[in-house]
């Protein structure tokens, strides 16, 4: 790949990550302290993600791949979120902030894939390339997070303005990147919808990982929708910038897969990615910003543990176990299973569970941050049971 091109790939990850980080990290102590929401509205704002997660591959499947050059696409949908965005920093309504969320993440989600499909298109070995030009999205939510925690506007306005002029950016830039036209092929539906992959549920230990899978998104939305909100709450400076050291471990822990996978094989690593999970519930629990601070901080390091060892792991199991003709079907609906339908579900629990822990006192809401961090960490070990128990792993022993 040449040199100019490698820049503007990295350019254009580091701006699709920048402008998604920018927003969605500090929504839930906008929606708290600006908008004087309640948890509940608080994680049904963020199951909007995981709806446009759930339809964003049939917009691609069958609407993208056939029509339109992906870097067209790409540009039009920033461009079209960039004024989404800008309207939802002036919107006070919650009803009305919600359904324009829902629509920026409709116009939003879709873009992730034609980045990857616009990056892929240039590779000559996607194995070796892709990953130097992946990561500098870890960098634009790494920058994201330092700008937003650094000008202290977590419960401002200004997080969706500065989202959107970095999607304008990007929408503009992107006209600009390699030529990615559509390919030309009929639609195959049952590959969009993962169906061709169904058949791995014939195998019992992928069916359990499954089920651990979805289940364990469930808990790990309690994270992405009430980590920022209740480390401010905890009296924690520039939260978010410092919620990047979650990133900063993620990659970390990414350079370490092949060596652990190879000694542990997949049962003990997503095992001690799930048990860690547990431990940052119970550090969140039981930490604060006193004696304690460096739980809070533990908690947020171990995402990349926790992230990495599972998701990344789990990607490879089910890349190994499906087999050359259904890879792109079995990644497609684990990807609907965990980041749509778990996190869609855990979204809502994660509400529910942080309104029923909150106590209106003189028009100010208290949470019993303690009681809510023990209710993913409850859930969590049941996945660790259930997983322990029935998962047999045949390819390391």
């Amino acid at each position: 790949m040449p040199l100019s091109v490698r820049y503007r790939l990295s350019v254009m990850m580091l701006l699709e990550y920048f402008v998604w980080g920018a927003w969605y990290v500090t929504m839930g102590t906008y929606l708290l302290v600006t908008l004087k929401t309640g948890a509940v509205q608080v994680g049904a704002a963020y199951a909007n993600l995981s709806i446009a997660a759930i339809i964003s591959p049939l917009f691609i499947g069958l609407v993208a791949d056939r029509f339109f050059s992906a870097q067209r696409l790409l540009g039009t949908l920033h461009l079209l979120g960039a004024a989404v965005l800008f309207c939802i920093s002036y919107v006070h309504e919650f009803n009305v902030f919600w359904w324009l969320i829902l629509l920026y993440t409709l116009l939003y989600m879709p873009t992730i894939s034609l980045t990857n499909a616009v990056a892929f298109r240039q590779m000559a070995n996607a194995g070796r390339e892709f990953p130097a030009i992946r990561v500098w999205g870890t960098v634009g939510w790494i920058i994201a997070g330092l700008l937003v925690g650094g000008l202290h506007i977590e419960n401002s306005m200004l997080t969706f303005r500065i989202a959107a002029a970095s999607a304008f950016l990007l929408g503009i830039y992107s006209f600009w990147l390699p030529d990615t036209p559509p390919v030309k092929q009929q639609a195959d539906l049952r590959g969009i919808l993962g169906v061709d992959a169904l058949k791995l549920f014939n195998n019992r230990s992928y069916t359990v990982f499954f089920i651990t899978a979805v289940a364990i998104c469930i808990p790990l939305a309690f994270y992405y929708s009430f980590a920022n909100p209740f480390l401010n709450d905890m009296g924690v400076r520039n939260a978010a910038g410092k919620m990047t050291m979650g990133q900063l471990s993620e990659l970390l822990f990414m350079l370490l897969i092949p060596l652990m996978f190879a000694r542990l094989g997949v049962k003990k690593m997503l095992l001690l990615s799930m048990l860690c999970w547990v431990l940052r519930y119970l550090a969140f629990a039981w930490g604060n910003n006193n004696h304690e601070a460096w739980m809070l901080y533990a908690g947020i390091l171990l995402h990349g543990i926790c992230y990495d060892f599972f998701f990344v792991t789990g990607q490879i199991y089910t890349d190994k176990q499906a087999g050359l003709a259904v890879k792109n079907s079995a990644q497609g609906l684990i990807t609907f299973a965990t980041y749509g339908v778990g996190m869609l579900i855990g979204s809502f629990v994660s509400g529910f569970t942080t309104g029923a822990y909150s106590t209106n006192i003189n028009g100010a809401l208290l949470y019993q941050w303690r009681n809510i961090w023990l209710v993913p960490a409850g859930i969590t070990a049941v996945c660790i049971l259930f997983f322990t128990f029935l998962f047999r792993d045949n390819q390391h022993k």
